[in-house]
């Protein structure tokens, strides 16, 4: 990963921090509206209003700045599943865990489409983190999954692929929320419908791993 130059100074001051801020936010609008290879370093220079130049000091190429937000967005979307905790009720954990994903896409629509478009083109800049440590945790969390069942607290299910379905539903609200407000119409597209959409998946959910 290329290293922005002002974080090579023994300590970043409070300008140089605030400058990188400034230009992973404007990057972030372009990224997300462009995906990586319609993105440029001059475009997200205009956003940040900063000249190429001035921008490059920070970050050296267009590839810096999108790894940069990449890490984060990582960081955050795995938050809610390193949190899924074995020691808890499996009910409440599967329901936080589904709130925590669509507070995600509420808040955080463009991360949503920056990992969107990222997966879609190959994951040609992360390969490396999905196969591993992102695997690591859903091979840990998919064990959890496993416990539970065997100690008949829900219905058994292939833990993998109750997963994907969470991420899958839930990143439905960001990547598609053009369409959702559309075809709710007016009077059902405020911001009510995160939570008409987390009581209909917990429901989903929940009734399909009762165990019978």
């Amino acid at each position: 990963m290329a290293i922005p130059r002002a974080a090579k100074t023994q300590r970043r001051t409070r300008i140089q921090e605030e400058k990188e801020e400034l230009i992973l936010e404007a990057a972030l609008d372009i990224f997300s509206q462009n995906g990586f290879r319609g993105a440029t370093i001059d475009q997200i220079a205009d956003a940040a209003g900063m000249s190429k130049p001035n921008l490059l000091y920070y970050f050296r190429t267009k590839e810096a700045v999108h790894r940069q937000l990449i890490d984060r967005v990582l960081s955050t979307w795995l938050e809610p599943l390193r949190a899924f905790d074995a020691t808890g009720d499996p009910e409440s954990e599967i329901r936080s865990y589904i709130r925590r994903k669509l507070e995600m896409a509420r808040d955080f629509p463009r991360e949503s489409r920056l990992f969107a478009n990222e997966i879609l083109q190959g994951a040609p800049r992360i390969e490396d983190e999905l196969k591993g440590p992102l695997k690591e945790l859903v091979d840990e969390k998919a064990e959890v999954i496993r416990v539970w069942a065997r100690a008949g607290k829900i219905a058994r299910c292939d833990p993998y692929h109750l997963i994907f379905s969470i991420w899958s539903t839930t990143q439905h609200y960001a990547d598609f929320d053009v369409q959702v407000r559309a075809v709710l119409g007016q009077a059902h597209s405020g911001d009510g419908r995160f939570e008409d959409a987390a009581r209909f998946l917990e429901k989903l959910f929940m009734d399909g791993l009762r165990v019978r």
